[in-house]
This record gives C-alpha cells, sequence and structure tokens, in this order.
C-alpha cells in the first residue's frame, strides 16, 4: 500500500491552503483507491514549528514519523508578497534526508488572486538539497483559492479543470511512489562524504 503525506504549508490556522490539503486528502481516497489509513496531514498552521530547528519543537517527532511512513509527498506552499510563506521554508529547515530522500513529492502554489506561481518555482530551486526530495514534474497552482476546491460541487469551469488537473498529478505522484520505493533501498544515504547535496 502507498502512503502519501500531505503538508499544509500555511502558518495560519483554518487556512485555505488546510482546505486545499483537506481536499487532495479526500480525493486520494475517493477517486484513487487509497486507504484512509494511508494518507495523512500535516498541518503547519495548528502543528506549528518553532523558526529555526530547535529542542522546543514539540511537534516535530509526530510530524517527522508521518514523513518517514510516507512513499510520496504532497507539498503546498500559499504566496505570500511573490515568495514561499515563513511556515513552508521553515519546515525545510527540520526535515531531512532521513525523512524525505528519494520521495516523490507534488508541489502546489496557493493565492488568495491570480498568484501562486512563485513558491513553486522557488521550492523547486531550494527545498530539495539536502533532503533530497525528488518533485515530479507535474505541480499543482491553486488560483483565486476561495472560489475552487470548495467541497464536491463544481463551481466553475476553472473549478472543474483545476479538479481534472489534480487528479491527473495524482495519479502521477501515486506511480512515482510505487516506482522510487525499490530505488530508496538500495541507496546508501549513511556515507558521511555526502552528508548534505552539492551546492
Amino acid at each position: 500500500m502507498t502512503n502519501i503525506c500531505i503538508v499544509a504549508g500555511s502558518g495560519r490556522p483554518e487556512s485555505q491552503t488546510s482546505k486545499v490539503a483537506q481536499f487532495i486528502h479526500d480525493a486520494l481516497i475517493e477517486h484513487h483507491q487509497v486507504g484512509t489509513a494511508q494518507v495523512s496531514i500535516i498541518d503547519l498552521g495548528t502543528q506549528p514549528l518553532p523558526m529555526w530547528p530547535s529542542e522546543d519543537a514539540q511537534t516535530w517527532p509526530e510530524i517527522a514519523a508521518k514523513l518517514s511512513a510516507a512513499d510520496g509527498i504532497v507539498v503546498l506552499a500559499p504566496e505570500w508578497h511573490g515568495m514561499a510563506c515563513p511556515a513552508i521554508k521553515n519546515f525545510f529547515l527540520y526535515a531531512s534526508k532521513a525523512e524525505l530522500a528519494h520521495k516523490p513529492a507534488m508541489l502546489g502554489g496557493i493565492s488568495a488572486s491570480v498568484g501562486g506561481a512563485f513558491p513553486v518555482s522557488e521550492l523547486r530551486a531550494s527545498s530539495y538539497k539536502n533532503c533530497r526530495l525528488c518533485y515530479i514534474p507535474e505541480h499543482l497552482i491553486v488560483r483565486n483559492v476561495g472560489k475552487v476546491l470548495n467541497g464536491t460541487e463544481v463551481e466553475s469551469d476553472a473549478d472543474q479543470r483545476l479538479r481534472e488537473r489534480l487528479n491527473y498529478n495524482l495519479d502521477i505522484l501515486l506511480r512515482y511512489a510505487q516506482a522510487l520505493a525499490p530505488v530508496r533501498t538500495a541507496i546508501d544515504m549513511s556515507n558521511p562524504a555526502f552528508a548534505n547535496g552539492m551546492s
């Protein structure tokens, strides 16, 4: 069975990013036959991490356990002022190769208006180096997030198109997760000479 972990990267509780995470959770179960026990959500709005890795991060062991159990990851990043928000950037200071190495991930950019592309570009460039996360070629950009992915009823053509794209992407993510599982077991990640990615 394939385990998928969804990271809602907003630092705000009850965020639109959290809403999208729940929608993806339900889509994996209802449209892709992933078992309920195989889909988890990490919501950084309700499970905040202290800025910079810290021994006071009481929520980290639970988060790390979910990531370690996952075969694939969905990373949702709201766009704040043209950037990925601080909570998701901080998350990648905690997450290491122990939890994420050689696991496929689908990126999602979230915008209240017509943005959303910049967090995808930023995280593709800067978040994978030391944790060795493998972003799949497909990503999702959720524009005008308040008007889409609101339950089972489709609200517009844009909403319908986004739902179709999401299910297409999730199918690809699940196939990557199955394909990369034997790769992870075959790679020796203990070599201290290559503890970090190359700059």
